[in-house]
C-alpha cells in the first residue's frame, strides 16, 4: 500500500501510540467485566491486541505472556484464508493450534477494522475457554493422544456476518461444549471488545487521517525493531547452548530431553532448536506459533522488558526447528496443555541467555503452571468446573533473591483466585495458602524464591480431577554453583490421613472431605551459598523462612550470638 509523503509529527505519533495502548487497555476491561467464566474475569487468562492490515502487532495489552507471537500468526493465517472475502461487519473465529494458535480452549476472536473501505487494522481477543467439548471436562485430558479428543476445533470461521451472529455456528459450539451459557457469555464478550477496538480505531482515524495512522504503525515498528537490534549488537556474538528435561509427557514418564542454540550474530538472534525430539504421545506438544511466542518473550525480556510489546521488536530474530517436534507438532498431535512444552522453549533460550545478561535473568523457576481441574457437581446438583494455574518460585538473579509465589513465565499478568470468590463459585472450602518452605529453595549467594502450598477441601461427593505438573523430578537450576530448586507436586489427603501423590494424572476420584494439595517448587540460587551474608540468612530465619540447622548446614550460619 502506498502511504504517500507526509510531515512526520512526533506529538501526533506520541498521542496515537497513546491511544493504541488505551486502546487494548479498554478491550481488556471490558472483557474482564462482561465475561462469564472465572478464569477469564478473576484469572484474566486472556489477552487483546491490534495489528496492522498485514497482521504485524502494534499494541498488545498486559494479558498472556504467551499470547505476545500468535496473534500475529494467527491473523496471518485468517487473512490467507478470506484473502478478500472480508466485509465491514465481519468477525472471524478460530482456534486451531496448527494455524498460529495454541490449543483448543484458547478462542481467538479477529475483527478486520474497516475505514473508508478499506482494512486498517484488525483487533484480537483471545481467551481461555472453560470448555469446548473432549473427552474430559475442560477438554484438556493429559493422556490424551490426538487433537481429537480435546474439544473442538474452528480453524477460520466467521461467527459474525454484517453484524450479526452467525446462528449455524453458533449452533455448533454451543451444541458441543459442557457449560453452553458460559461458553455464549465469554463469546459475546470477546465480540464486545473487538468492536470497541473497531470503534475507537475509527475516531482515532477520522480525526487524524487513514494515511497518518497508517505511517505511524510503521514508524512505531521501525523504530522497536532499532532499539531492538542495538540491544542485540551490544551483546558479545557468539553460539551459547542450553539442555533440559520435560518429565514426562501424561502418557509416559520416560525423560524428553530438549536442547538449543542461540546465535547471536551483530544485531541478529537465532534459536535453533535442531535435534529436539519428535512430538511425543501426550499433550504437553506445542506447535510452531505457540514455540515462537515463547522464544519472543525471552527476546522481549532482554531487548526492552518495560516497553509497549509490538511486531518490530521481533524482525531481528530467527527461530530455527524443523516440522514435527515437540515444539513444532503438527496434526493430529495433540497439545493441549502445550503451555507444559513450551515454557521449555522459553527457559531453554532463557538459560542459554542468563551468563550474558545476569542483571536481568534468573536461574531456573519453577516453570509449570501446575493446573488442576477440579470437576463435578456441587451440593445442589449443578456443574463446575474449576481451573486455575499456581503461582511458585523464581530463581534467583546475580544481585537479587528470587521472586516468592510468582506466574509462571508464559502466563505474564494473571492471577489465582481470592479465597472468597473461589468459596462462593465451587464447592471447596481453602484449607492453606501459603509459602512451600518445607520444600526449600536452591541456596546460593543469593537464593531462589518460594514456592506456594494451597489446599482445597472437597465439600461435594460428585467430584474428580486432573493435573499435569512439570518439573517434578527435574529441579529448576541454579547459577555459578547456585543450589537447584525443589521440585512441584501434586497430593490429595483422604479422609483417613493416607496420601497420594501425583504429577501427569488423567483422573483422581475425589471424596467428600478429601484435601487437594497444590505444591509448587522453589527457584534455583545464584552463586556458592557460603558467600550469602549472614545478615541474610539471619532475615530468612526470622521470617520462618528456613530453620537454624537448615541455614548452618546450606550456609554455614552460626547463629545469632555468633555474628
Amino acid at each position: 500500500m502506498q502511504m504517500g509523503e507526509r510531515h512526520f509529527d512526533p506529538v501526533t505519533q506520541e498521542i496515537i501510540e497513546g491511544k493504541l495502548i488505551a486502546i487494548v487497555d479498554e478491550m481488556g476491561i471490558v472483557m474482564a467485566r462482561t465475561s462469564m467464566s472465572p478464569v477469564i474475569y478473576e484469572v484474566l487468562d486472556f489477552a487483546c491486541g491490534l495489528l496492522t492490515a498485514d497482521g504485524e502487532l502494534v499494541a498488545q495489552m498486559n494479558g498472556i505472556t504467551l499470547f505476545t507471537g500468535t496473534f500475529g500468526r494467527q491473523v496471518k493465517s485468517l487473512i490467507a484464508r478470506f484473502a478478500d472475502k472480508l466485509a465491514d461487519g465481519d468477525v472471524l473465529l478460530t482456534n486451531d493450534p496448527y494455524a498460529g494458535g495454541t490449543h483448543a480452549c484458547d478462542f481467538a476472536i479477529v475483527k478486520p477494522i474497516f475505514v473508508d473501505g478499506q482494512i486498517l487494522a484488525y483487533a484480537i481477543n483471545v481467551a481461555h475457554y472453560l470448555d469446548v467439548g473432549g473427552s474430559v471436562p475442560g477438554s484438556l485430558a493429559p493422556n490424551a493422544t490426538s487433537v481429537f479428543q480435546e474439544g473442538l476445533r474452528l480453524p477460520g470461521v466467521k461467527i459474525v456476518r454484517n453484524d450479526v451472529l452467525a446462528d449455524d455456528i453458533l449452533h455448533v459450539i454451543l451444541e458441543n461444549v459442557r457449560m453452553p451459557d458460559v461458553a455464549m457469555g465469554d463469546l459475546t464478550a470477546q465480540i464486545a471488545t473487538v468492536r470497541v477496538a473497531a470503534r475507537r480505531v475509527g475516531e482515532m482515524a477520522q480525526k487524524y487521517g487513514f494515511s497518518t495512522v497508517f505511517a505511524s504503525f510503521e514508524h512505531l515498528l521501525s523504530v522497536s525493531e532499532r532499539m531492538s537490534r542495538a540491544a542485540i549488537a551490544a551483546l558479545p556474538d557468539g553460539t551459547y547452548h542450553a539442555t533440559d528435561t520435560i518429565d514426562g509427557d501424561g502418557v509416559s514418564d520416560a525423560p524428553i530431553s530438549v536442547q538449543v542454540a542461540v546465535t547471536i550474530a551483530g544485531d541478529t538472534i537465532t534459536a535453533d532448536f535442531t535435534g529436539c525430539p519428535p512430538a511425543v504421545a501426550g499433550p504437553i506438544n506445542c506447535a510452531r506459533g505457540a514455540l515462537e511466542s515463547a522464544v519472543r518473550t525471552i527476546l522481549k525480556a532482554l531487548v526492552g522488558p518495560q516497553t509497549p510489546s509490538n511486531e518490530g521488536w521481533f524482525r531481528p530474530l530467527t527461530v530455527v526447528a524443523p516440522a514435527g517436534t515437540v515444539f513444532t507438532a503438527e496434526k493430529p498431535a495433540p497439545t493441549g496443555w502445550y503451555y507444559e512444552g513450551s515454557v521449555h522453549a522459553s527457559e531453554l533460550v532463557w538459560k542459554a541467555l542468563a551468563p550474558l545478561v545476569p542483571e536481568r535473568f534468573s536461574a531456573g523457576s519453577y516453570s509449570s503452571l501446575c493446573v488442576v481441574y477440579i470437576a463435578g457437581e456441587d451440593q445442589s446438583g449443578a456443574p463446575f468446573i474449576h481451573i486455575e494455574p499456581q503461582h511458585g518460585g523464581w530463581g534467583a538473579s546475580h544481585d537479587r533473591d528470587g521472586a516468592n509465589a510468582l506466574i509462571a513465565l508464559t502466563d505474564g499478568d494473571t492471577y489465582n483466585y481470592s479465597v472468597e470468590v473461589m468459596e462462593a463459585r465451587f464447592p471447596l472450602l481453602v484449607k492453606r495458602y501459603g509459602f512451600n518452605t518445607e520444600g526449600g529453595v536452591g541456596a546460593g549467594r543469593r537464593r531462589g524464591g518460594y514456592g506456594i502450598v494451597r489446599e482445597y477441601q472437597i465439600l461435594s461427593g460428585k467430584t474428580s480431577a486432573y493435573c499435569s505438573f512439570g518439573r517434578t523430578k527435574t529441579m529448576p537450576w541454579g547459577m555459578e554453583d547456585g543450589q537447584n530448586g525443589s521440585a512441584n507436586g501434586l497430593q490429595v489427603v483422604a479422609a483417613d490421613g493416607e496420601t497420594h501423590h501425583h504429577g501427569r494424572s488423567a483422573h483422581i476420584s475425589l471424596n467428600e472431605g478429601d484435601v487437594v494439595r497444590i505444591i509448587t517448587g522453589g527457584g534455583g540460587g545464584w552463586g556458592d551459598p557460603m558467600e550469602r551474608e549472614p545478615e541474610l540468612v539471619a532475615a530468612d530465619i526470622k521470617n520462618g523462612f528456613v530453620s537454624e540447622d537448615i541455614a548452618c548446614a546450606l550456609y554455614g550460619f552460626k547463629g545469632r550470638n555468633a555474628q
